[in-house]
């Protein structure tokens, strides 16, 4: 609990629990398979935050295109804070003046397969894969599946990764995120600020 409590301290430092809305991270179960997450956030730039289960809490990146089904769309993704598992399911509006404020939905959501071995074809260990700067995966989700791959090509204070699908395209690019449908509830990001306001 102590080390889970260390990887969250960013993430409760930079917010105000009473305002946001946002899951503190008090609880939260690992589940037979690790789990993924993709949000669309409408903050200070409108982007997608991609969060994979590692452990007992969501790696986190931001993905200013988003994620896409072609395998020839290379992604930026910039690592953010580590998130509690409980933030797969937060959808809502974070008030104007607090870290990430804007309209948050969750776009899509599953699990996934770890895919990372080492040279001679073995198993390797997820975080340990991540922490090297290299993490194969396959994504079971409602709207993204098949293989895709983080890796890093910038470190240091300008930490910097690409997402990229490996394979063949299961589908188009990415949706328009303004139109794009909350795998949750439903509900476009326009709704959710409507109606959470």
């Amino acid at each position: 609990m102590a080390e889970r409590e260390d990887r969250l301290r960013v993430y409760r430092g930079k917010r105000d629990f009473g305002r946001t809305g946002e899951p503190e991270g008090a609880a939260g179960s690992a589940g037979d398979e690790p789990r993924f997450v993709v949000q669309i956030h409408d903050a200070r730039r409108l982007h997608f935050d991609f969060r994979l289960q590692v452990g007992d809490v969501l790696k986190s990146w931001s993905v200013p295109k988003g994620p896409s089904a072609d395998p020839g769309d290379r992604r930026l993704a910039v690592p953010t804070e580590d998130h509690p598992l409980e933030y797969e399911e937060f959808e809502g509006v974070i008030p104007a003046g607090e870290y990430g404020g804007g309209t948050v939905i969750v776009w899509d959501r599953g699990t996934y397969e770890p895919l990372s071995h080492d040279r001679h074809g073995r198993p390797v260990d997820f975080g340990e894969s991540i922490e090297r700067g290299h993490a194969s995966f396959r994504l079971k989700g409602s709207k993204l599946h098949g293989e895709y791959a983080l890796t890093r090509f910038r470190g240091g204070d300008e930490d910097a990764w690409l997402l990229v699908k490996a394979g063949r395209s299961h589908g188009r690019g990415t949706p328009d995120p303004r139109r794009a449908r909350s795998v949750r509830s439903g509900r476009t990001l326009a709704q959710v600020a409507r109606e959470e306001s």
